[in-house]
């Protein structure tokens, strides 16, 4: 489906393209004037429509501001689809299941601890494996691997390496319950089998970085954020195996698809619907490569905390990080939400999107029931990132979703051609952010000029009503992979 795109101005930060021809719903765009005129640079908007063609989409397809082209769906689109009579599409997931943000607060005061900034990445840098090749020191075995896929990040609870707070400030509890390790393919589990608790490559990182400005005292001091204190933010997901699982579903539900005789809007936006044994079967798999993420972050986070009290213990006074909240990203989540003023149970598609509850959801920890879920918001390296905190007006726009980072602004390949990667990792220096990276050829590919201003994103959420500033916190040492 292929068309000239018109879009109505429904607000300074929203913008409507109409529901027409095989549009099942409308398309509502967050983004300022500037955004939305970049994203039409793309086939991303193109995508979203085509998203709104799907049997049993309800509402509307929402885009985020850090949209960018995708395979098949918008990274940064949001879609919820009838739990009953609707589709899932794995396209409209990602391959990186559950990829996502989870931030460490902590006790210790920038000038306390900045003479040991630089062991402290080192020390992670060893702890936390990155890049492609290196593998992670826990050695699963199939057993292993069956349980962690069906129990998430509860597994861990016999390894010493999660608490009970971890849990409840992980969403979902760290678990889907619909997974099935059964659904997922033997190649699948044996390229998962030597990666938890490592960071991987592409966009992944682990970060240090600082309270730099609160916005919201009430719900930052509830978070455990102050003003000049460390932090610590990982990003990453589901490693091999998530990608597996969703190449695997994939080519299944293309096949099925053509047996069938029915034509998808886009190739990449295949599906099966959710009742149907394809559709369970890949909801299934895909709860299992979720949990298996969960899990990956809850490593890497145990890792982070262990190497801060090794390397400050006696330096300063508190050296242990603590759980803010791990939110997830590449998610279909199954929910109840308000839709024409009738509650209905779906399946929301969030790529490159984030959960954004508003006060009082009974999907997020009780300490956050009065402000509303954390939501994380890294920029690109060497910028600042954000922290926000969803609303109730974000759970009627936009099924309580979110943005999930700046955006990209170039892909990968123009970016290694018009950046190069020492000088910018000179750059980063200067600022006096130290940078380890698994191939410094592929630095570029991560650069700020690669990505949108994350300040106007955040803005435009903001000024949409879907989130609130919480905090800004600013970069001292990055993990690229």
């Amino acid at each position: 489906m292929t068309q000239e795109i018109q879009f109505k101005q429904i607000s300074k930060f929203e913008w409507e393209i109409p529901q027409q021809e095989e549009m099942n719903v409308p398309v509502r765009v967050i983004a300022n004037k500037k955004i939305l005129q970049t994203a039409t640079g793309d086939a991303s908007m193109q995508q979203a429509i085509n998203a709104a063609t799907l049997p049993g989409v309800l509402g509307q397809v929402s885009v985020m501001p850090d949209v960018h082209q995708g395979y098949g769906f918008p990274i940064g689109g949001v879609a919820a689809m009838d739990y009953e009579n609707g589709v899932i599409s794995p396209g409209a997931i990602g391959y990186d299941i559950n990829c996502g943000v989870r931030l460490l607060n902590s006790r210790i005061p920038l000038a306390e601890a900045e003479h040991w900034i630089d062991d402290l990445i080192l020390g992670l840098d060893e702890a936390c494996p990155s890049g492609m090749k290196r593998k992670s020191d826990i050695k699963l075995s199939i057993n292993d691997m069956e349980q962690l896929l069906e129990q998430g990040s509860k597994w861990l609870k016999t390894k010493g390496m999660i608490t009970d707070q971890d849990l409840d400030r992980t969403e979902s509890g760290g678990c889907l319950p619909f997974a099935n390790p059964d659904a997922t393919s033997s190649r699948a589990k044996q390229r998962g089998l030597s990666q938890l608790g490592t960071l991987g490559s592409g966009n992944h990182f682990l970060e240090i970085g600082y309270i730099a400005e609160v916005f919201d005292e009430e719900a930052a001091g509830l978070m455990g954020l102050f003003e000049d204190h460390l932090t610590v933010m990982i990003h990453c997901g589901s490693r091999g195996f998530g990608h597996q699982v969703c190449s695997d579903y994939l080519q299944i539900l293309q096949q099925s698809m053509r047996e069938q005789g029915i034509k998808p809007p886009n190739r990449d936006l295949s599906y099966a619907y959710i009742q149907s044994k394809e559709g369970q079967d890949y909801l299934a798999a895909m709860g299992a490569a979720a949990n298996y993420a969960f899990a990956n972050r809850q490593v890497l986070a145990y890792k982070a905390t262990c190497v801060f009290e090794d390397i400050l213990a006696g330096k300063v006074k508190h050296a242990q990080l603590s759980l803010v909240y791990d939110v997830a990203h590449n998610m279909g989540n199954i929910e109840t939400h308000i839709i024409n003023g009738q509650e209905k149970r779906v399946c929301v598609h969030r790529k490159g999107a984030t959960r954004a509850f508003g006060p009082g959801s009974k999907d997020i920890p009780s300490i956050y029931q009065k402000i509303g879920q954390p939501v994380l918001v890294p920029g690109s390296m060497g910028t600042e990132s954000w922290v926000l905190a969803g609303t109730e007006e974000g759970m009627l726009k936009t099924f309580g979703s979110c943005c999930h980072g700046a955006g990209r602004m170039m892909s990968r390949k123009k970016a290694k051609m018009q950046i190069n990667s020492r000088d910018l990792l000179r750059d980063l220096q200067k600022q006096g952010i130290n940078v380890r990276t698994a191939s410094i050829a592929g630095l570029a590919e991560e650069a700020p000029d690669a990505y949108k201003d994350v300040n106007a994103v955040v803005a435009s959420v903001a000024g949409a009503g879907i989130a609130r500033k919480v905090a800004r916190i600013l970069p001292l040492a990055v993990i690229k992979g």
